[in-house]
């Protein structure tokens, strides 16, 4: 009998008859069909075939790793605003804000007239130890000139940071001794200061400024209790204004710091992550202590998590306006390229149910991104009554009734203010000239300037300077037409944010703040609570309904502008300088 013939050979047959007949089927189909490929028929397969098609058949040759990069953001606009991919060379930097430290050689520096010019030297770090000064120019770095044209923030910032332990050369030209020097710096650790500000605003009121959520936050936190405590305050305010958040477990560690034991100060919750309770130990030292805190539109996440915590619990009093709405939980996910996925997987929660979280549209990051505008235009930062959340009502552990759907409203409300803005002021802040002539005036005085390291000293010193008229001839010089009328109209707002920025120039961030703070409505009012014995809330009887009874009616010009538009104020070299439009103050 014929061996192929055998029944034993039968099936072996068959079956390279049936594998012969998908191979000639599928080659037609190829060639012959419009290439409909049968292996996609599934959408979780189809985005990697779909790749696979455009790197074996594109017309032209495609870089599939620079596609991926691309279409990774795009997908996940798709998803939710917060959800968001991260290259691999991004990663770092979008982690040292939130670490508390970069590596760098302690700088604080200022781009004018196409030059690097040194504001400050941060204490203790790499520059100060080798001799570099504030006012000194940076000329050129590691043997090759660095001035001109080609000088950016972005450029800067690259070359000025690097590896821990690593040595860059500067090239430095010193005003001072009309010298050139060079010095060769090794690059080190410089910590980031989550905490800004930390003062005794009176003989009774202790001030903490929380920038940003990030590892060292808490311990810096508790620090600023203990040397307020050491001053003998008696009550307590937390600026939150302008910060957008970070971590999640230094916002729950502070608010532990007020809360009696088993309070619940936040849960999250999501499709695939069961409900996770946060709540207090009980172990906090300032249970009592009468607090006080300030928000704004620009207030997010960690932010929202810790006013939620203080306003659900009746804890203490919120000021201020309504903050961002952020209520959804990221995940860090790392690949194996370095790169990371932060893929949002639960809601934050406040302790009475409600989600701060504001609506959006999926696939709509335009709309989402105009909703601090749309506020605007619908009058919401001058008028409490324009106010508008999407949530349902909740109640606090009182029966004070809270709204979901759209950040925290604040219990007592501080518009901003129109008084004194003119076309003459907004052309100057817009073009960076207030910021420009700050930093060219503390330079040429520098000398004179740092006699005064008292800071009531040096704004008497500046009152008698004619800043004003200074300013107004260097705005005509730098193209701003002189409005001498306008000039008068907004007189204290340029007062303001002159000496702001030369107090920062001249002694340190906490001066600056607390210079503005003098003035600023939302910390009169939270001084104010204070001292009336106001901070804890109270219900009070009105027209038959139970309410929080305050209502705050005076003037502000807030600082929003520079968070809003991105306009500079100031930035540290961990931020990507691509968020900012112009010249900033920066560290290094």
């Amino acid at each position: 009998m014929n061996r192929i013939t055998s029944p034993r050979f039968i099936p072996l047959v068959l079956s390279l008859g049936i594998v012969l007949g998908i191979l000639i089927g599928n080659f037609y189909a190829n060639h012959y069909a419009g290439n409909r490929l049968s292996i996609i028929n599934t959408s979780s397969n189809k985005l990697n075939d779909l790749l696979h098609i455009i790197d074996d058949q594109y017309v032209d040759p495609v870089n599939m790793s620079d596609l991926v990069e691309k279409a990774m953001p795009q997908i996940l606009k798709e998803l939710d605003p917060h959800s968001t991919y991260v290259s691999a060379k991004d990663v770092e930097a979008s982690m040292q804000d939130l670490k508390g430290s970069f590596s760098g050689i302690g700088i604080q520096f200022f781009i004018y007239q196409d030059s690097v010019r040194v504001v400050r030297v941060i204490n203790g770090g790499p520059s100060e130890s080798v001799g570099i000064k504030a006012g000194d120019r940076i000329i050129g770095i590691n043997k090759k000139a660095y001035i001109g044209k080609n000088v950016s923030i972005d450029s800067t910032y690259k070359l000025l940071k690097g590896p821990k332990d690593s040595k860059i050369e500067l090239e430095i030209y010193r005003p001072a001794i009309q010298k050139k020097l060079t010095y060769s710096i090794t690059r080190n650790d410089v910590p980031i200061n989550s905490v800004t500000a930390a003062y005794m605003a009176d003989e009774t009121t202790g001030y903490i400024k929380v920038n940003s959520f990030a590892e060292t936050t808490y311990s810096e936190f508790l620090a600023a209790l203990a040397n307020l405590h050491r001053q003998g305050f008696k009550g307590l305010i937390i600026d939150l204004r302008g910060n957008l958040g970070g971590y999640l477990d230094p916002a729950i560690r502070m608010a532990m710091e007020f809360l009696p034991k088993d309070r619940l100060i936040v849960y999250t919750q999501g499709r695939r992550s069961p409900r996770q309770d946060y709540k207090s130990d009980g172990r906090g030292a300032y249970q009592n202590l009468p607090l006080v805190v300030l928000v704004d539109e620009a207030s997010a996440s960690a932010s929202e998590i810790f006013s939620g915590a203080i306003q659900d619990n009746d804890r203490g009093t919120i000021i201020g306006r309504r903050t961002f709405g952020k209520g959804l939980v990221q995940e860090p996910i790392q690949f194996a390229d370095g790169s990371m996925l932060r893929l949002t997987i639960a809601r934050y929660y406040t302790p009475s149910g409600r989600c701060v979280q504001k609506p959006y549209s999926q696939g709509d990051e335009e709309q989402y991104e105009n909703d601090l505008f749309l506020r605007a235009e619908h009058g919401e930062y001058f008028y409490k009554d324009s106010i508008k959340t999407s949530g349902k009502a909740y109640k606090t552990r009182l029966g004070r009734k809270v709204f979901g759907g759209g950040g925290i409203i604040p219990d007592i409300f501080i518009p901003r203010d129109t008084i004194g803005m003119t076309p003459y002021f907004k052309q100057a802040y817009t073009l960076n000239l207030l910021q420009e002539f700050a930093y060219v005036y503390s330079d040429k005085n520098r000398k004179e300037l740092m006699q005064h390291q008292n800071l009531n000293e040096l704004v008497n010193y500046l009152d008698k300077q004619n800043i004003l008229e200074q300013f107004a001839w260097f705005g005509s010089s730098n193209g701003l037409k002189r409005r001498n009328l306008m000039l008068k109209k907004s007189q204290k707002l340029f007062t303001r944010f002159i000496y702001g920025n030369i107090i920062d120039n001249i002694m340190d961030e906490q001066s600056a703040i607390q210079y503005d703070n003098l003035s600023d409505p939302a910390m009169l009012e939270a001084i104010k609570i204070l001292h009336q014995g106001s901070a804890f809330p109270k219900l009070t009887r009105t027209e038959g309904k139970f309410i929080f009874g305050f209502q705050q009616t005076d003037k502000h010009i807030a600082l929003i502008c520079s968070r809003i538009f991105k306009l500079p104020y100031y930035a540290t070299e961990s931020t990507n300088p691509k968020n900012y439009k112009r010249n900033i103050q920066k560290n290094a």
